[in-house]
């Protein structure tokens, strides 16, 4: 295979996401001709306690809508309403309907049985409330989330007029383990490029690499990220950003890290 399919031959990259949700995009990325390294800075689990997400289940008849914005809520959503044998007939009542914030998500929710009515065009979730604000005014929505997620999303849609739930359906945690060799590799520039899909990665990061050191760092590797949530916290500890995917999903990661490698490619020749 030429160049010109891939694009990343010969470039080491690093992704810092859990390890069951980066095959997607070590494959893109290994595909385009890219040596992947994984250095897990996120880890997820159950809730501590699973009181609220229960008593949501239980009543899930009652909302109008649910509303997933990362895969990691559908899947642990889902775990727990089948431990709970409580099933949803979508088929019969069409209620609640289903909303998620971009394909990724779709891909995971449609694998466990929720038919999806509606993706968000622009991929966070503030823009998923936008979108949907003339959908969920007075209606009940159903937020299942991270421990970590903020309160911009609940208050969004709260202005739009819909009563929200939101429980906690899963906890970000900082991985077992730490692979040394890969990150010294890291620490001395070693690699071209590190991925990031959340700002949990980076805080977990800080623990081995101080933010200081990260920044200066990123003038020497470059830095990719997933969405404009993960490109505002880089961005807001000092790390210089050269990469940031246009839509939440690992093709389009893999896309935007290859075409910085050509543009510079092609600098590089006219040069």
């Amino acid at each position: 295979m030429g160049n010109d399919q891939q694009p990343l031959a010969g470039k080491r990259i690093v992704i810092t996401r859990a390890p069951e949700q980066s095959g997607e995009l070590t494959a893109s990325l290994e595909r385009l001709g890219a040596e992947v390294l994984l250095l897990p800075m996120v880890g997820f689990a159950p809730p501590e306690n699973w009181g609220p997400v229960d008593a949501a289940i239980g009543r899930l008849a009652e909302f109008d809508w649910i509303l997933f914005t990362s895969r990691n809520a559908v899947r642990f959503f889902a775990l727990r309403r089948r431990k709970l044998k409580i099933p949803a007939d979508w088929a019969a009542s069409r209620k609640p309907q289903i909303a998620v914030v971009g394909p990724t998500t779709q891909e995971a929710a449609v694998q466990e049985g929720f038919p999806v009515d509606y993706s968000a065009q622009n991929h966070t979730g503030e823009g998923l409330a936008r979108e949907l604000a003339g959908s969920i005014g007075n209606r009940t929505v159903l937020l299942p989330r991270s421990d970590r997620a903020d309160e911009r999303l609940p208050d969004a849609l709260r202005q739009a007029g819909a009563r929200v739930t939101a429980v906690t359906a899963y906890r970000t945690a900082a991985p077992d383990k730490v692979d040394d060799a890969i990150l010294g590799q890291l620490q001395r520039a070693e690699m071209d490029a590190i991925v990031f899909a959340s700002p949990s990665a980076l805080y977990n990061l800080h623990d081995f690499i101080p933010a200081a050191a990260l920044a200066k760092l990123s003038d020497r590797v470059q830095f990719a990220a997933i969405g404009p949530t993960t490109m505002r916290a880089l961005q807001e500890s000092g790390v210089r950003v050269e990469i940031e995917a246009n839509e939440s999903s690992s093709a389009a990661l893999a896309d935007a890290i290859a075409k910085h490698y050509q543009r510079h490619t092609a600098a590089a020749r006219r040069a």
